[in-house]
């Protein structure tokens, strides 16, 4: 998230400069931070339920996969997602239109 907000950086203060508030690019990164936090954990799941299958039925054994274990992981992406794009929401949300339309 850090880098998105960095590469976007002259997008930022276009849309500061038109009138778009602090809230509504914290918004705009918060809200990409859950999407991809969530798809991040939902294709990790599959993946994990995927391999786990394949692995059994390679070695010819059964294996079980704990909901718990499952829902913990997925919470934990979540919240690494949101918390880390939250830092970088705030700088983008507190950037002056002025310096991020001079930013190269």
């Amino acid at each position: 998230m850090l880098v998105s907000v960095t590469e976007r950086t002259r997008e930022i203060g276009i849309r500061k400069a038109i009138g778009a508030k602090g809230m509504d690019i914290l918004l705009q990164f918060l809200i990409e931070a859950v999407v991809l936090s969530v798809l991040g954990g939902g294709i990790g799941i599959a993946l994990g339920y995927g391999g786990s299958s394949l692995a059994g039925k390679a070695l010819k054994m059964s294996t079980s996969i704990s909901m718990t274990s499952v829902l913990v992981a997925f919470c934990f992406s979540a919240a690494i997602g949101i918390i880390f794009g939250v830092f970088p929401a705030r700088k983008a949300a507190a950037m002056d239109p002025i310096d991020a339309l001079r930013y190269e």
